[in-house]
């Protein structure tokens, strides 16, 4: 047990981290291009923050949350999710006062206790985006379109934008009476949960995993055949900017999210698996959440949440590759004492100038040394002997041509510099 890893997560090890590098730096990328810039918030936060914000009848809060009373006595939870987190930091420090919209990126771990399954962890990782302090279906529009420009320049070009509206507080009131009643005529087919999500959250029943339930529950009244007049205008609006952005999508009315913080557009993105479905991407507006947990009125937000895990094996799906980049341009292949010496001063001067170097130190055969050059995938390898020290000579070797020729050891790092390491060329480019 001490030397597995916890039931529910997983070690990245340099055989995929250097995907995660990939993924990191493309979404800050496309993130940056789109205004957002980067918020990093702890890794717990209070308890009551996720029971105001996610809320006290969603599963994360009443089955999955990773919470502990701590020595101070205080109810801490692991984040679950990023958002609530993100706009605690809006209000504590004040972003209000800033220019608005505040747009905001985020990577980070959160923590879920369920049952872990392909893609899914109880230690697993989120990309999202929060744009805090504007209500127009404009920003909605935009964070679809990162979310996409973001899937697309990854080679994910078989994408299913599905969208919705889940109302407001006005249209949602007559709407909750209207699907209470519902519910209470099939209640005798629901599931228990589904029964007791009827008084607390009724909306939750329509994306019931139960089948015995969607079986019966097939002509259920939806959110969005009962929008008020201002949720069907912004619903039509954000509509106009999808098509001006040439964004493809379509209207899935069961759309309802599971977090009680949503408010009027939900939305997800599928990538088709090749034949499979997956989704990859999942957000929606809060307008109220700020208000909620104890922040100014007037402030709406949107975002999104992207898993990380989920995301790798969608692209693993498509046979989309991510290209490993660490490799070793240098390797010093030493013969002698006063060989091996020299190769720390020459290292040195090496990595100052930023190329990746690197020597035996395992007191390889000279045919093990090449060995390992190889097997780390270096570019070149240099050799160097006692008896070549006196000529200030060594041997450079190119690994992919197999091209050699000699060159003086005092000059080594000038002449790497002056080609750069071109991997297009060879050694007499």
């Amino acid at each position: 047990m001490v030397i597995s890893a916890p039931r529910g997560t997983k070690d990245i090890t340099p055989k995929e981290s250097y995907k995660w590098n990939f993924l990191e730096n493309k979404f800050k990328e496309i993130c940056s291009i789109y205004g957002y810039e980067e918020i990093r918030t702890p890794i717990f936060e209070h308890t009551e923050l996720f029971k105001r914000g996610v809320g006290d009848t969603t599963d994360i809060v009443q089955k999955e949350m990773y919470s502990f009373v701590d020595k101070g006595d205080r109810e801490i939870t692991l984040k679950p999710e990023g958002t609530a987190g993100v706009v605690r930091s809006f209000i504590e420090h004040k972003m209000n006062a800033d220019a608005q919209p505040t747009k905001l990126f985020y990577i980070t771990p959160c923590f879920r206790y369920e049952r872990p399954q392909s893609g899914r962890q109880r230690q697993f990782h989120q990309f999202g985006i929060e744009a805090i302090g504007g209500d127009s279906p404009s920003l909605d529009a935009e964070v679809i379109a990162l979310a996409m420009q973001f899937l697309n320049e990854l080679g994910l070009n078989d994408l299913a934008v599905s969208i919705n509206s889940v109302g407001c507080p006005v249209c949602r009131e007559s709407y909750n009476r209207l699907l209470k009643d519902y519910l209470l005529q099939k209640s005798d087919v629901l599931c228990d949960l589904c029964n007791d999500r009827r008084e607390k959250n009724p909306m939750r029943v329509i994306d019931c995993k139960n089948e015995t339930c969607q079986a019966n529950i097939v002509d259920i009244p939806l959110m969005a055949d009962h929008l008020c007049e201002d949720c069907q205008k912004h619903f039509e609006t954000l509509k106009e900017y999808l098509d001006e952005m040439n964004i493809k999508y379509s209207v899935d009315k069961k759309i309802v999210r599971g977090l009680d913080y949503y408010k009027r557009t939900a939305f997800e993105i599928i990538s088709n698996d090749l034949g499979s479905q997956s989704t990859v991407c999942g957000g929606g507006r809060y307008d109220g959440l700020v208000e909620l947990i104890g922040g100014p009125k007037g402030f709406s937000g949107i975002g999104f949440g992207m898993g990380v895990e989920r995301l790798l094996l969608t692209l693993e799906a498509n046979d989309i590759e991510i290209e490993n980049p660490n490799r070793t341009d240098i390797f010093i292949v030493t013969i002698g004492e006063k060989a091996k010496l020299k190769s720390f001063s020459l290292l040195k001067e090496l990595r100052k100038e930023h190329f990746s170097a690197d020597k035996d130190h395992l007191d390889r055969s000279v045919k093990a040394q090449f060995k390992y050059s190889n097997k780390i995938n270096s570019r070149f390898t240099i050799v160097i002997g006692d008896d070549e020290l006196e000529k200030d000579e060594a041997s450079l070797k190119d690994m992919e041509t197999g091209e050699q020729r000699l060159i003086k050891i005092s000059e080594i790092v000038d002449e790497l510099k002056k080609r750069n390491l071109d991997l297009n060329n060879d050694l007499d480019a």
